[in-house]
């Protein structure tokens, strides 16, 4: 095998590895990342996501209730949506992290319901060196969640801290 697939890196002979999360190098401001696969949202997630967060609320949890509201049908929870949409960006943006430092103007712009796919993508914003923590990189982010109609349904604002050597993270980790 003598050329490597995008997004692997070669580990041995006949051997490559799927890199998770991008150097903060390659975060460059204005990069845009469309984020797949994407991702239907099931009846399960929803439950389990009101259950966890405790959010019962009636326009998530119960049909009759949905059935007479202007929807006419369950809401999706918007904690649900931010996690889902959130969770699509981790692999290539913060596969690498070491910290979460924020997540900022989150708006929930158009309802979700159980059966719609969504899809992410991330904008960098900005990027700089860590004054207090050598060897890492603060990244701001604004991700965009739409539905598989074009909809936008949320967006936020997202800061991460990634090592500015993401070669010795992956080779002390294994990853």
């Amino acid at each position: 095998m003598s050329e490597l697939p995008a997004g692997y890196r070669r580990i041995a002979e006949d051997r490559v590895r799927e890199n998770v999360g991008l150097s903060y190098e390659e975060l460059a401001v204005g990069l845009v990342i469309e984020h797949r696969p994407g991702r239907t949202v099931t009846e399960t997630d929803n439950l389990l996501g009101t259950v966890l967060s405790g959010n019962v609320a009636p326009i998530h949890t119960d049909a009759h209730f949905s059935a007479v509201t202007e929807w006419g049908r369950i809401i999706v929870c918007g904690v649900v949506t931010l996690n889902l949409v959130g969770g699509m960006t981790v692999r290539s943006t913060s596969g690498l992290t070491v910290a979460n430092l924020a997540l900022d103007d989150a708006r929930f712009e158009a309802p979700v319901f159980v059966g719609d796919t969504l899809y992410a993508e991330t904008e960098v914003l900005a990027r700089r060196l860590s004054g207090s923590r050598p060897g890492n990189g603060i990244v701001t982010c604004r991700v965009r969640g739409h539905n598989q109609a074009g909809t936008r349904v949320l967006t936020f604002t997202r800061t991460f801290l990634v090592p500015t050597d993401p070669e010795f993270v992956r080779a002390a980790t294994n990853y």
